[in-house]
């Protein structure tokens, strides 16, 4: 198994807009991204099926999508709604596809310090 690192540079988020702003930047979302967190789980759900263009940059079958989330202790504690929605929305994409026979696909690499 191998990995993509996509960072996302969590000092540009301030909200939701900029938040669907930030990771349809990074991920190159499809053009009609939906901005809120169903569509944002239906994109990296095939963040490695490159037909369904849901990613810019998908990953292989089997691989996995590391999202490297910069200076995380900051985001959480400036957004912690969109913190909290990031992990447990991260959790459920790899959570919909184990239901259905597949593999985990996406990862966070959470990079900041929460002392």
């Amino acid at each position: 198994m191998q990995t993509q690192v996509v960072t996302i540079p969590t000092g540009k988020i301030m909200d939701w807009e900029t938040f669907h702003d930030v990771f349809d930047e990074a991920l190159g979302f499809p053009g009609y991204y939906g901005r809120n967190m169903n569509a944002w789980i239906d994109c990296l759900t095939y963040a490695d099926d490159p037909d369904s263009g849901m990613v810019a940059n998908p990953v292989a079958n089997g691989d996995l999508l590391t999202l490297s989330i910069v200076d995380a202790a900051d985001f959480k504690q400036r957004c912690p709604e969109q913190f909290d929605a990031l992990i447990d929305c991260a959790a459920f994409v790899n959570y919909r596809r184990r239901e259905v026979g597949d593999g985990p696909v996406l990862a966070l690499l959470i990079d900041g310090n929460f002392g």
